[in-house]
């Protein structure tokens, strides 16, 4: 069976290598060049680029999030392979966000991942040693800095990645912030801080102890993506043999283990959980031990619906963010190997989402209006953002 680039444990992997996060960006993709683009009859696309944004192979720029009021958090890549943030508003207008003591070398810098309903964004920056640790800034912009208890020191030069504290990566309305660090063994641990700055840490139980295993958020979008407004938080761990399995835990700290049907039992390969809404479903990946994946859907109750976006040549679906109304976004690839975006309607109806001239096209986030947020790769490997609106 043909393995092909754009599956999600794939896309996994990269994205521990380049930003050594529980995910960041596939930046193998190969696209095609375009401008911005609007349907006339139909949903319309906004492309854009955030000022600074490098324009080398890879670099570019990744738009992560979006929230009910039409901002729009991510980061981008300079032309130093820097890492800066960004806040788009409903007008276009760019706020770009760099915590001081954030390194200024290759692959430092500054990274988004959470945005709540009231402006508040939270990530993690690098320091000039290599070393993660977590940050807030404000809807006023003031930003506070934050280390995990027991978070390692350890840096690793030239590769994206190193111990320290990798979170925050989800953040809701009330403030709390979920996400994880590395220990100074590479163990990976859930973290939640609570907006008075109190931080709780936690392991799934049956995460691994070995390094590269352990209890992570798949924080792949925002404003209610791996911790709900309840505090509930939906992530992944990574057991002894190296499977992925998904996680619930509940805001008293009670864990539930999510394995979706037709979960792989063989190294890097299961569940990931991507996001939960405030109603507590949850969407994500499964992944069999071929390699090949489908999305989820798990129902506050429990339940499991599978899914692939129908259509010939459709080999892997992945479910990146569920909204407060139930629709679905995400991406499938093709036959070729090309990435392009879909919604699922509550009702279970697919609409496909592809920039256009452009092959491969990832969502990130969806609002409660249905509008989405992601990015799309050109002819150069090159990301821009874009905005999908219904």
């Amino acid at each position: 069976m043909k393995t092909n680039h754009i599956t999600f444990y794939q896309f996994c992997s990269a994205v521990r290598r380049n930003a050594a996060l529980a995910f960041c960006v596939a930046l193998c993709m190969l696209g095609l060049g375009l401008s911005a683009s609007a349907q006339k009859h139909g949903p319309t696309f906004t492309t854009f680029d955030a000022p600074g944004a490098g324009t080398d192979p890879n670099g570019g720029t990744y738009a992560w999030g979006i929230n009910d009021q039409g901002v729009i958090m991510g980061w981008y890549l300079d032309a130093n392979f820097v890492h800066q943030s960004f806040l788009r508003d409903p007008h276009g207008r760019f706020t770009t966000v760099a915590v001081p003591g954030a390194g200024t070398g290759w692959c430092q810098g500054t990274l988004a991942w959470g945005l709540n309903l009231e402006g508040a964004i939270t990530g993690n920056y690098i320091d000039p040693n290599d070393v993660f640790h977590g940050f807030l800034r404000d809807p006023h912009g003031r930003i506070t800095t934050f280390d995990a208890p027991g978070a390692g020191t350890t840096g690793v030069p030239f590769s994206c990645g190193g111990q320290g504290t990798y979170g925050g990566e989800s953040i809701n309305p009330e403030g709390a912030i979920a996400g994880f660090y590395s220990d100074s063994n590479g163990v990976l641990h859930g973290l939640l801080r609570a907006r008075d700055g109190t931080i709780t840490t936690f392991d799934a139980p049956g995460a691994g102890t070995s390094a590269g295993q352990g209890t992570s958020l798949n924080a792949w979008t925002s404003v209610v993506d791996g911790l709900n407004p309840a505090g509930a938080i939906t992530g992944s761990y990574i057991d002894g043999n190296n499977v992925n399995h998904g996680f619930l835990r509940d805001p008293h700290g009670t864990f539930t283990t999510i394995d979706a049907p037709g979960a792989g039992i063989t190294g890097d390969h299961g569940t990931w959980p991507n996001s939960i809404n405030p109603e507590g479903a949850i969407v994500g990946a499964v992944c069999d031990d071929g390699g090949m994946c489908q999305s989820f859907l798990r129902n506050p109750r429990g339940r499991f619906t599978t899914f692939q976006v129908p259509g010939e040549g459709n080999e892997s679906t992945t479910a990146m963010h569920i909204n407060s109304v139930g629709a679905i976004t995400g991406y499938y690839s093709d036959a070729n190997g090309g990435a392009h975006g879909f919604v699922r309607a509550p009702d279970g109806r697919f609409t496909t989402i592809d920039v256009p001239g452009a092959p491969d096209t990832v969502p990130n986030s969806i609002n409660s209006a249905g509008v989405i947020t992601g990015w799309y790769v050109d002819a150069n490997n090159v990301a821009h953002g874009f905005l999908w609106t219904p």
